[in-house]
């Protein structure tokens, strides 16, 4: 029999269990005074876009991706990896919609408390004309595998819902959609679902508020503008989160969806970590290998993980297509909205 397994591309991300994992938390937007905040209706601050439907073709896309020249006009959003203008008149009324009544009152965090790593996912961005680590072909990789996943924007990860019954599959997305659109039109049209991740990569704990409303503002526009649909649903990078943070993403429309396990893989020795890197790839494989011999043993029953794992360069790549076939055949994989049918639409549109 098997158990849930959910795939999340900007980190590999599983879970094993018959409920949602604590560390999944399902936020909504738009508030109603007299009960909770919900949402009830699509922000008017993005701009209207080309909607390109939700429902995936069958086939999907496979193939070269073909570039096209001014898709998205990069000029029209904030310099890549750097943190937004909070006074751009889409992220001012933003600000405006957000009650906060609602939100805490906490000071940011000093950011020099926690994090001591840096690194970048996807969409993995082509190098030169020739690179054959780029994308598509890890989405080529998923069609032929016929594996759905879940995608944060800004970079890409796969998140491994391990349950009794399903497996679901996330990936990660933000500033590298505007370098690489195509590649998320791509994501959409293959049925994989697009979520916000933040524009640069900050610890989001340790931002002002007005700060935290432009890094969601322009991951979510960006998506927007690249494939046309409104995301519902985004993951903090590092995973730092606090109720100030989840209050004003709340307001603006999203679910937060976290991880509880790391494969470590982005401690492998790449060109994202300019090799300096210390994990081997003997001790990822073992961390992947004990999860199936966990499953076969009857582990992973009621109580399963969120696996971390990324799309940050060839490396990783070659990780995720050795992995994967083998959860396959442990794991029913699936969507994380799929494993998590509380969670609201991905999208506002339908």
């Amino acid at each position: 029999m098997h158990s849930i397994y959910s795939i999340s591309l900007f980190l590999i991300t599983a879970v094993l269990t018959y409920a949602l994992p604590a560390n999944l938390e399902i936020t909504r937007s738009y508030v109603t005074r007299d009960q909770f905040i919900l949402p009830f209706k699509n922000p008017t601050y993005y701009p209207k876009c080309l909607f390109h439907g939700t429902n995936p073709p069958n086939p999907v896309p496979t193939g070269p991706l073909h570039r096209i020249d001014n898709y998205l006009k990069s000029k029209h959003f904030p310099r890549p990896w750097s943190n937004p203008d909070t006074s751009h008149p889409g992220v001012q009324e933003a600000i405006k919609s957000i009650n906060w009544d609602y939100v805490p009152c906490f000071s940011p965090r000093n950011q020099n408390e926690v994090y001591d790593h840096t690194y970048d996912d996807g969409p993995l961005v082509p190098l030169s004309e020739d690179d054959l680590w780029a994308e598509p072909r890890f989405y080529d990789f998923l069609a032929r595998l016929n594996q759905k996943a879940t995608l944060f924007c800004e970079f890409y990860s796969t998140v491994y819902d391990y349950r009794l019954t399903d497996y679901s599959l996330i990936l990660d997305v933000g500033s590298n959609v505007v370098a690489y659109p195509e590649a998320v039109l791509r994501g959409l049209k293959s049925g994989h679902t697009l979520c916000a991740h933040s524009w640069s990569h900050p610890a989001m704990t340790s931002l002002t508020n007005e700060d935290i409303v432009a890094q969601l503002y322009w991951s979510i526009r960006a998506i927007k503008e690249a494939a046309g649909v409104t995301t519902r649903c985004w993951r903090p990078p590092f995973g730092d989160i606090d109720d100030r943070v989840r209050a004003i993403a709340h307001q603006m429309g999203l679910s937060t969806i976290l991880w509880d396990t790391d494969s470590y893989d982005w401690r492998l020795p790449s060109i994202a970590n300019d090799y300096a890197g210390t994990e081997t790839m003997d001790i990822v494989d073992a961390r992947f290998q004990s999860w199936i011999d966990r499953r076969k043993s009857g582990k992973y029953i009621k109580n399963g993980h969120i696996v971390l794992e990324h799309e940050t360069s060839n490396v990783t790549v070659v990780v995720a297509e050795k992995w994967l076939p083998l959860l396959q055949k442990n794991f029913d994989v699936k969507t994380v909205h799929e494993c998590a049918p509380q969670l609201p639409s991905p999208y506002w549109e339908h």
